[in-house]
């Protein structure tokens, strides 16, 4: 299906970049090809705001496979790994504004799905995935504000499960004020859009949502954990939640379960399910979300 492409950054005007055409691989075939496979991206013009160009790859989960935690024993909450001594030492970069790819099919529906990538990804990185799961959808790829330790990402990490307070605060809100903004351009149309994110990008969408309560109303959460320290005491009745854990993701999974109590806690309307499969996404994934998609656009909660 041949698609017009768009690549640009949302300033805080919102004007979308000069048009492109881009290409990209999801992580299921980082996984299938190795974490080092790159991802192929090509676009007639790109700008990285306040961080130097890096080499586009898979994420590397070397790192937080070596860190996992224990499976909890029942009635136990999982334990965080302990904190490194470097951690404090780690280089982060914040760029001033949000790098947005935007893809339309020739026959786009009236639907848009927002996709935050995971560590080490960008907005390209969710861009096949999201192909095969809407494929008629326009799809709007977001880059994470932060690059720690050169992985590109949606706020600072500490450890594998445990992440600065402060800057999940600071880069929700900034996000809000991109989703607030992009409204007002008549960019989005929030009543038809859903959000779809990936590990970091998922924890940030479940962040975004008790901090910022109503410019969500339907999430996917791949492979996410929960991340703030205090929820404020806020209503999610009129939100949607798929979350899709890894059984075999030892690192993340465990944590799964106080993600979606919280959501559900706050009056969300929530669907878990779990899979064979471990951090990377794949087939399953596209299977599930496909079929979450079609029932969560036939019921209005509103």
């Amino acid at each position: 299906m041949a698609k017009k492409s768009f690549i640009g950054t949302f300033t805080l005007l919102l004007a979308l970049g000069v048009a492109g055409a881009a290409s990209a691989r999801d992580l299921s075939e980082c996984e299938r090809n190795g974490s080092q496979a790159k991802m192929a991206a090509s676009t007639t013009q790109e700008r990285l705001l306040s961080a130097p160009p890096s080499q586009r790859g898979c994420p590397d989960l070397s790192a937080d496979a070596k860190s996992a935690p224990q499976p909890a024993k029942a009635g136990q909450a999982p334990k965080a790994p302990a904190l490194p001594a470097d951690a404090n030492a780690s280089s982060i970069i914040h760029a001033e504004n949000f790098t947005v790819l935007v893809k339309r099919p020739e026959n786009a529906i009236p639907e848009t799905v927002v996709l935050l990538h995971g560590s080490g990804g960008d907005e390209t990185t969710l861009m096949s995935l999201a192909s095969r799961i809407a494929p008629r959808a326009v799809l709007m790829g977001v880059r994470g504000r932060i690059v720690q330790d050169g992985k590109k990402r949606w706020y600072r990490r500490l450890t594998p499960t445990s992440f600065d307070q402060r800057d999940i605060h600071s880069e929700a809100a900034a996000f809000a004020r991109f989703l607030t903004d992009a409204v007002k351009q008549k960019v989005l149309d929030l009543d038809h859009t859903v959000f779809l994110g990936y590990s970091n990008g998922a924890n940030l969408l479940a962040a975004l949502s008790l901090l910022h309560p109503g410019l969500i109303e339907r999430a996917v959460l791949l492979r996410p954990m929960p991340v703030l320290d205090k929820v404020p005491d806020v209503s999610l009745s009129g939100t949607r939640f798929l979350v899709v854990a890894g059984a075999s993701d030892t690192t993340y999974a465990p944590f799964a379960p106080a993600l979606e109590a919280t959501l559900k806690g706050h009056g969300a309307y929530l669907e878990a399910r779990t899979i064979k499969a471990g951090h990377g996404l794949g087939d399953e994934d596209v299977k599930i979300v496909s079929e979450w998609l079609a029932r969560s656009n036939a019921v209005s909660l509103n």
